[in-house]
């Protein structure tokens, strides 16, 4: 193991925003293909705000190569690339022999609007933790040390309220690597548990995902779930993902060892398989249309494709398992090459996936593979040595407050603490939070709320009443906190996505804009002002307010305004914009406001130019 850097075109994820995501992650499915089973876990445990987050939107599409700090594992079979600054994400699996890649390596590290708090990247190993959808740390550093001649990194997730640990093995002579994951709960309660590994895989005509079942639940995009025959289904073999118009996602039907495989005309490739407890398997593609072409252009650059075969605790994403109180859950992963008759590989299913099954075995057996979870579940336990610790403070704030208790194997010291904790470790010192200019960044839960609830009594403090009130699900209480805070633009931004939620958006965009005269540089909350003034339907005034913005340039304000001039009846002044190049860099995926806003100018423009492919970022052709 050793300490590296790379050289990378980046576009950095920028700060967080100040203002909190009151609103969940908007996951909404059909369920009716579902067992009652199934049903259950994707009615179970959606989070009711993304609290204590904020969002992570602050970046554009401008890229400087600069050095980015990285660990390697090495041993004669493989060398293993993390980066600990980018939520632990393994970047590079390199088959040495060969000096073949066997990931999904992005030659850029490009943010884009696809994870809970927006930013993302492609490529690589992402872990997923939380809730449905790319976990609030993928852009954010892990703490990081060695044990013994493996990596250890970890974290205290903040909206879970989860520790986090992955410990990394490459031991001598070993053609895999192991990644000894464990999961706990520090609560007196169950609370909901998600995880699922993302692998990005180079994608080709030949590439052929495998894995052990003959039928999938499909997620589309119109929020369905369907259960389906696989591979051949709608005409088409879905375990070759180039042969596929749309995009998709195919969570496989699982009954025996968990494992996934993407192996090339040559029979071979990245294997992916795990101890029991990580059952589930998942395929996704972006298809061969005109807006998945867009879509690996904008994440990757021009010519890269990826695909992702993934791995997780439920049978689907959209689903959540209880984690008892004071549980730990642990599972060991393995990544590898893999290599069968290219043959059988690409002939008959049920051959195949019988091919690859037998080379997974004979790669490691499934007792070998409990026999080394059993010796990572001991390494484990074990304290850190050679700690580099990323900038999150939130794990020793909570250890402070007698929230989280101490453990030698995930350590959260004092010297990690810094300014964000500074103004809540006044309050356990003191009883009262101090009252800043901007409110310090929220935290969610015990002790914080009963301490709030007893000393609150200026207007910061009854704003984070207000956030901590919410965050448990007290909407009238939450509320009422927000109004006796006052006139400031963080309770009145509160008191606005409340009446969004409640379907109140005229008063909204009134509270917004009070706020937005308050704070006229704050480019979230313009981004809000304009949204909510579009869906109360006065789109003049949001035409009339994007004319003084300070941030009007800016790709979602530029785009807002498009969309206010349709509305308005002046189709001409998007046009304008549309015309020179409209680049909206936190396009949300699945977000077809760009392909609309073009019909529909051109609708109101008495004319039909079609879409030019800059645009397209459609998920279905």
């Amino acid at each position: 193991m050793r300490r590296d850097s790379l050289e990378l075109p980046v576009a950095e994820p920028g700060p967080a925003s100040p203002l909190p995501i009151l609103r969940d992650n908007g996951v909404r499915a059909d369920t009716r293909a579902a067992d009652p089973a199934m049903a259950a876990a994707v009615a179970y445990g959606q989070p009711f705000s993304l609290l204590p987050y904020g969002m992570q939107d602050d970046y554009g599409r401008d890229r400087r190569v600069r050095p980015v700090d990285s660990v390697v594992l090495e041993n004669e079979w493989l060398t293993a690339t993390f980066l600990p600054g980018y939520g632990g994400r393994l970047w590079s699996l390199v088959y040495r022999p060969t000096g073949r890649e066997l990931l999904f390596r992005n030659p850029i590290l490009q943010p884009a609007n696809l994870a809970l708090r927006d930013a993302w990247f492609s490529g690589g190993v992402e872990w997923n933790l939380g809730a449905t959808g790319h976990w609030p740390l993928t852009c954010a550093p892990l703490h990081t040390a060695r044990v013994g001649e493996g990596l250890r990194m970890w974290e205290y997730e903040r909206m879970r309220g989860l520790v986090v640990q992955l410990d990394v093995q490459l031991p001598p002579g070993s053609p895999l690597l192991l990644v000894h994951i464990r999961l706990h709960n520090p609560h007196a309660t169950d609370v909901p548990a998600y995880w699922w590994s993302n692998i990005a895989v180079p994608e080709a005509p030949g590439v052929r995902v495998i894995a052990p079942a003959d039928r999938a639940y499909h997620f589309d995009y119109a929020e369905t779930l369907h259960h389906v025959p696989f591979p051949d289904w709608n005409g088409a073999d879905r375990s070759y993902t180039t042969r596929a118009t749309a995009a998709a996602d195919f969570f496989f039907d699982i009954s025996e060892r968990p494992w996934i495989a993407a192996l090339d005309e040559a029979g071979s490739g990245l294997v992916h398989t795990s101890t029991r407890r990580l059952s589930g398997r998942k395929l996704f593609h972006w298809g061969t249309s005109q807006g998945g072409k867009r879509w690996q252009e904008w994440l990757n650059g021009p010519d890269a494709h990826y695909l992702e075969i993934q791995a997780g605790l439920a049978r689907t994403q959209l689903e959540h398992l209880p984690l008892p109180a004071g549980t730990t859950w642990s599972w060991t992963e393995a990544y590898g090459l893999l290599r069968a008759d290219p043959q059988v590989v690409h002939g008959p299913w049920d051959a195949a996936r019988k091919a690859v099954q037998k080379a997974v075995a004979d790669l490691l057996p499934e007792t070998t593979m409990d026999q080394q979870h059993r010796w990572l579940a001991r390494t484990s336990r074990l304290a850190p040595s050679d700690i580099r610790y990323g900038d999150s403070g939130w794990g020793a704030l909570q250890r402070r407050a007698s929230a989280l208790p101490h453990n030698d194997a995930t350590p959260f010291g004092d010297e990690t603490l810094g300014a964000e904790q500074q103004p809540w470790l006044r309050l356990l010192a003191t009883g009262r939070l101090p009252v800043q200019d901007v409110p310090a960044p929220p935290v969610i839960g015990q002790p914080w709320l009963g301490m709030l609830e007893v000393t609150a009594k200026d207007w910061h403090a009854l704003y984070h009443l207000g956030l901590l009130r919410y965050a448990e699900g007290d909407v009238v209480g939450a509320r009422a906190a927000w109004q006796t805070s006052g006139n400031n633009p963080w309770a009145l931004r509160c008191l606005a996505e409340t009446d969004l939620i409640a379907g109140d958006p005229a008063t909204a965009a009134d509270r917004l804009q009070t706020a937005l005269a308050l704070a006229p540089d704050l480019r979230q909350l313009a981004v809000e002002t304009l949204s909510a003034l579009l869906k109360a339907d006065r789109p003049e005034e949001a035409l009339t307010l994007t004319d003084w913005l300070p941030n009007r340039d800016h790709g979602r304000i530029q785009l807002l305004r498009c969309r206010a001039a349709i509305a308005a009846g002046r189709p001409e002044i998007a046009a304008v914009i549309l015309r020179d190049g409209l680049e909206v860099a936190d396009l949300r995926e699945g977000e077809d406001s760009l392909h609309y806003m073009w019909a529909d100018c051109q609708r109101a423009l008495g004319t039909d130019e079609p879409l030019p492919p800059r645009y397209d970022f459609r998920m279905k052709p």
